[in-house]
């Protein structure tokens, strides 16, 4: 079998999931006391589209399913600040070119949902605490925020209507520890983003703000 260190920079393709904040990180949680949730409780998102991109190099890996579980409790003049919980992330049929296999695993459970701003129905916002691991075929690397121990904060929005949380795909994610197969193609201290469109179940939240 080829090593992994001599595919293209663009080929390398294995899931991640794991899980993610450079437009709304910046930004404080909306004001105290202006939010409200309903229809919470706990709920089960499902991504069948998860994607983890080295954004220096290209390099991109991709999972065919993550779950996450997590809740959020019904309120109203709420802060944005923890409007919701992750508490469970897995992924599966994580692979790269050639068959390659990985697995992926979520550290620094539980990660927090942040709601930065409303409108139409969509709530912007951030999920903080992220970090993640990846191993496979020689391979492994870290993923986390500005140092190998701060953890990430990756941008997300919520939708009422599809009760979709979507992973937007920016943030500060960075790569560390890299070693083996990986190096070339992911590089310790380079950007990263991940993207993934999560539906809840029960389709019943709605986190709303005047």
């Amino acid at each position: 079998m080829r090593k992994l260190s001599t595919l293209t920079r663009t080929g390398l393709v294995a899931g991640s999931a794991v899980v993610a904040a450079v437009a709304f990180a910046a930004a404080p949680a909306n004001a105290a006391g202006t939010w409200t949730v309903s229809g919470g409780g706990s709920f089960t998102g499902k991504s069948t589209n998860s994607t983890l991109t080295d954004t220096s190099t290209g390099t991109q890996l991709k999972c065919t399913s993550s779950s996450a579980g997590g809740s959020a409790a019904n309120g109203t003049g709420l802060s944005g600040t923890n409007i919701g919980t992750i508490s469970s992330v897995t992924w599966s049929g994580c692979s790269g070119p050639l068959g390659i296999t990985f697995n992926v695993t979520a550290d620094g459970l539980p990660w927090h949902l942040n709601a930065v701003s409303y409108s139409g129905g969509v709530t912007t916002g951030t999920l903080t605490g992220v970090k993640a691991h990846i191993g496979g075929f020689g391979c492994t690397a870290s993923f986390a925020g500005a140092s190998s121990t701060a953890t990430a904060t990756l941008d997300v929005k919520y939708n009422n209507s599809t009760h979709v949380l979507s992973l937007l795909g920016t943030g500060n994610l960075h790569a560390y520890g890299v070693s083996g197969t990986c190096l070339g193609l992911i590089n310790s201290g380079d950007p990263a983003s991940y993207k993934g469109d999560y539906t809840l179940t029960p389709a019943t939240l709605s986190i709303t703000s005047p």
